[in-house]
Order: C-alpha cells, then sequence, then structure tokens
C-alpha cells in the first residue's frame, strides 16, 4: 500500500551545522536561543541558559509547552550525568471510577480529568538550586520581557497556532475554556505570523516562580488560583497536590550503541522505547542509509520496541517487567530473530526476568543540557487559569481505564510520558546532548538521529535534515516526502503500508550539540522543520 497525502506547511531546510567555543544554545525559536546565549554572557552557564531558554520558550512557543506543563533534564557537570524527572502525578482524588461517574469510557483530551501536577516550574527551580551560577529572577528576565512587551509570530509557530484555535473552537464548549480564547485568541480569532502576541499575566506568573524559587507556584498564591479554578468546574487537582509534588533526581539509563552511551531518564518516560529500538537495530549491519533494507530493519525495530513500551511503560515502580531486562542483549536477540523480509504486525514480547519543546546548551567549562518539556498536544488541556497565564497540561490523557494494564489510572500515579531528553557519550567522555520533539514521534526521532550520526557518520545539521519515517500503527508508516520514490516502492512491497506526508511537522523537531573531545570545539544542528535557531559564542 502507498498512498501520497500533500500538505500545505512553511517549510525551508537549507542550513549548515554550527561550530563554536564558548557556549551555544539550540531551540525551535530564535529569540528563546538568543536569551539561553544572554545568559551565558551575562556569567551564567550552560544549566542557567537551558532554564532560562525554556521559560522563553513558555513565551515565544505556547503551542508546544508551557508553565503548566512538565519537563524532563540529562545534565552533564562535572564528568558525571545527572537525570531529572519534574513529570507530575495525577491528583489525590481522581479514580477510574470517578472518571467513569463523569460518563466516560476512556481518557478526555480536554478539560479538568487529564490534568496533572505541573513539573516546570520545580524543574526549573531544582536545576537552578543545584547548579546555576545566576539567580531564579537574573535567568527568567528574558521571558519576562518578552511576556510583557510581546514579540511577532513567526511562520511556523502561526501555522500550529492557527490551528490549534480551529481545533480548540470546534471542540471547547464549557465555559472554563473561555480564558483560554481571552489568552491565546485575542478579539476571538487566530494570531498570524507578524502579529504580536504578549500577556501581563504570563509575565507577572513568571516573576512570582522567578522571586519564590517556584514556591508561589506549589505552595503560594498561583496554588490557590489553581486550586479555586478546579473547584469551581469539577477538577480533581488541589493545592494538596501541588504542595506535595518534588522533582526526582533519577539515575539516567543507556545503552551501548556500537562503542556509544546512549543515554534516556528512566521510565515513566519512553526514552526505553528508544533503548530498546537501538539495541535490536545494532544486532544488523547497516551497510547504506538510503536503501529499502536500511529503513525495513529499522522500522522492525522500532516497531516492536514500540510494542513493548505501550505495553509496560509507566511509573518505574509500578512496571511488571524491569527496565534491566527490557534492555537486555538476551532480550534484543530474542526480538531481533522476529525480523525477517516482511513487515511485522507489532505485539509485545515478554522479557526474559533478570503539540513539546526540546533544547539544548553547552558551555566552554564542559556544563551540558538535554531538557525537554511539554503541556500535550499543543497548548494541552485548554484550561488557562484566570489571571495567571498558566496553560494547564492534558498529559493523564496517556492513562488507560483499563484496570489490568500497567498504565492505568491510580490516585497520584505518573502516566506513561511522552517527552524524552537524550544524551550521548563514549566512555567517560561526553558527546552531547541531543533531542527529538513531537509525541510519539520522540523516540523514532531519537533512533534516527544516532544511527545517522553513528551508523552513517552525518554530522549535527545533516543528522537532523535527513528524511525521516514515523510508525504510525500496525503496518501503517509515514515517510517525509523527501524519501525517494524507489524507497517507498520497496517498502510497500514488503507489506508496509506507506503513506507520504508532506507536514514535516509530524516528524518531529530536533537538536543536536556535540563536543569535539580533542578541542572543545562545539558542533551543533537545528531543527529546519520549524523555525529552529541555533546562536553560540
Amino acid at each position: 500500500m502507498y498512498t501520497n497525502d500533500a500538505m500545505h506547511y512553511p517549510y525551508s531546510s537549507q542550513r549548515t551545522a554550527t561550530f563554536a567555543k564558548k557556549g551555544m544554545v539550540a531551540t525551535s525559536q530564535p529569540l528563546a536561543s538568543q536569551a539561553g546565549l544572554e545568559i551565558l554572557k551575562k556569567g551564567g552557564n550552560a544549566i542557567d541558559a537551558a532554564i532560562a531558554t525554556a521559560a522563553c520558550l513558555t513565551v515565544v512557543e505556547p503551542t508546544s509547552n508551557g508553565i503548566g506543563g512538565d519537563a524532563f533534564a540529562l545534565v552533564w557537570v562535572k564528568d558525571k550525568l545527572y537525570g531529572l524527572n519534574s513529570s507530575g502525578p495525577s491528583p489525590k482524588s481522581i479514580s477510574i471510577d470517578a472518571v467513569k461517574q463523569k460518563g466516560y469510557e476512556e481518557m478526555p483530551k480536554f478539560g479538568f480529568i487529564p490534568v496533572t501536577v505541573p513539573g516546570v516550574p520545580a524543574a526549573w527551580a531544582a536545576l537552578s538550586k543545584r547548579f546555576g551560577k545566576l539567580s531564579l529572577t537574573e535567568v527568567l528576565k528574558p521571558a519576562i520581557d518578552y511576556a510583557e512587551n510581546g514579540f511577532p509570530l513567526s511562520p511556523v509557530l502561526s501555522y500550529y497556532w492557527q490551528s490549534a484555535y480551529k481545533s480548540y473552537k470546534k471542540n471547547l464548549k464549557g465555559e472554563e475554556f473561555k480564558h483560554w480564547f481571552e489568552t491565546f485568541a485575542p478579539d476571538d480569532k487566530p494570531l498570524k505570523a507578524g502579529d504580536v502576541w504578549k500577556s501581563q499575566a504570563h509575565a507577572d506568573t513568571l516573576r512570582s516562580i522567578a522571586t519564590t524559587d517556584g514556591d508561589s507556584f506549589y505552595k503560594g498564591d498561583l496554588a490557590d488560583k489553581i486550586d479555586s479554578f478546579s473547584k469551581k468546574y469539577g477538577g480533581f487537582i488541589r493545592k494538596e497536590d501541588l504542595e506535595d509534588f518534588e522533582p526526582q533526581w533519577v539515575d539516567p539509563i543507556k545503552v551501548n550503541y556500537r562503542g556509544y552511551d546512549v543515554w534516556e531518564i528512566p521510565p515513566n518516560g519512553q526514552g526505553l522505547v528508544a533503548l530498546t529500538a537501538l539495541n535490536i537495530a545494532k544486532g544488523f549491519d547497516f551497510g547504506q542509509k538510503d536503501s529499502a533494507d536500511t529503513y525495513h530493519k529499522q522500522i522492525e525495530a522500532l516497531k516492536l520496541a514500540f510494542a513493548d513500551g505501550l505495553e509496560y511503560i509507566t511509573e518505574e515502580n509500578k512496571m511488571k517487567i524491569s527496565v534491566k531486562d527490557m534492555i537486555s542483549d538476551e532480550y534484543a536477540s530474542i526480538r531481533k530473530s522476529l525480523i525477517g523480509d516482511e513487515a511485522l504486525q507489532p505485539q509485545a514480547g515478554t522479557p526474559p526476568k533478570g503539540g513539546t519543546v526540546y533544547l539544548a546548551t553547552a558551555d566552554e567549562e564542559g556544563n551540558m543540557v538535554s531538557f525537554i518539556q511539554s503541556n500535550y498536544m499543543g497548548f494541552g488541556s485548554g484550561l488557562v487559569v484566570p489571571g495567571t497565564g498558566i496553560a494547564l497540561q492534558n498529559r493523564g490523557h496517556n492513562f488507560s481505564l483499563d484496570e489490568s494494564h500497567d498504565n492505568c489510572l491510580k490516585p497520584n500515579k505518573k502516566t506513561f510520558h511522552t517527552i524524552i531528553p537524550g544524551f550521548l557519550s563514549k566512555g567517560s567522555t561526553p558527546i552531547g546532548p541531543f533531542g527529538v520533539m513531537g509525541g510519539f514521534m520522540q523516540p523514532q526521532g531519537h533512533m534516527q538521529v544516532i544511527m545517522n550520526s553513528i551508523d552513517f557518520g552525518l554530522n549535527p545539521q545533516a543528522a537532523l535534515d535527513a528524511p525521516r519515517w514515523q510508525w504510525m500503527k500496525d503496518k501503517v508508516v509515514f515517510l517525509e516526502h523527501s524519501v525517494p520514490n524507489h524507497i517507498a516502492q520497496q517498502l510497500a512491497s514488503k507489506g508496509h503500508q506507506i503513506q507520504i506526508a508532506h507536514n514535516p511537522g509530524s516528524f518531529g523537531r530536533g537538536q543536536i550539540i556535540w563536543r569535539n573531545p580533542h578541542t572543545g570545539v562545539l558542533i551543533g544542528g537545528t531543527e529546519s522543520r520549524t523555525d529552529g535557531a541555533i546562536y553560540a559564542w
């Protein structure tokens, strides 16, 4: 099966890799990259720059993330890699029965039911406290300035903004959603490229978070406003849920892929899918990148990894299968043996017992940060807390209402999480941060850019620019329009249900910064499928 579905999207891919020595910031928005570089030049380190950039992105790319979302980070400092999981749990008062009593047989996308505790402000505060050089007040200044004084929308940003407006206008009918339209659709119309957007409420919230090191969001006035809003419209989240939240410092997990260690955050994130897929793929020899055989084996390895991920990944201490078993070489060999010449209908195995933003920063001291934050599905739940500019995430949509599923909804539980930062090292030598945002595309993007870099020797920009594929479900695979036609035809002959998609935004948006271990020179790539930009020093 082979179909070609054309879509209009503003897109250009004429870029080259960026080189620098003193510092580098790579993001999906030029204004955010510039903000991060500004902090580096003021004496901040890569961690300060990452926080500044992340905060700025809540303003200049609210279509993908916000203050009311979650965040994860991998941080290389003084010869060690640290992991931060700042994803929040479900409210203590929620349950499968409570959701079903409201008339739902599956978790909804919008409204208060899928709202989980936001982790973004806590992530900023935790990173700043442990590794930052500048105060949070200094670091959040660029974001506050853009929120207060406004900025003009870029073409790709306006594309997603208008798309969200159309969807929300169609689907969000309750009074509780009016604050979203008041905040993001002034005069009840979507913003276009070049239109200026600002939010004094967003600026005030950022300033409050900065001056209290995040406490106002979880224990103070902002927490009170979230609690009041939730109570008014029958939500489950309460101030108590916010007060009890703390981000977790975690040990990153890895697989060794052809001599390089590929690192991810452990579950509840889906980074385990990327590692499992790479562990299967390393059992093959890939002669050339642009061949149907290479695409086929990559897709099949990913499908098997995702089948396991969707079956088993949830909060790690509630998983029936251990992470160690899922990324064991023994299990990878078992899964690899299933891959033949024809496309598989993927099914989970049994291991032997034994709308997100991504950014990367680096400084001349050797510190590097891989950071990702998201509201999920674009703007999230469609709820904006009155008077705050806080768009609440809808991360709880990923919970299952099937009590037998590993990722079933329970009180105070973290759900399967799509956002994942990546990091690459070789022995004790850091290579650098990488990531590809975009829902369930993320582990697929991680697999592809790592293989582009290691198997096929592409520089960071070329590794990101290379045509991508995306497994959707069953045997359905989307190919980017730049994939050669003969490869698409050959994959179809192997039983893959191939569709050509012309919207590059559906294939994720990534950033990479590698460090030359001999010279200290930074080499960066940014996403040509969006308004990506690298600012370097």
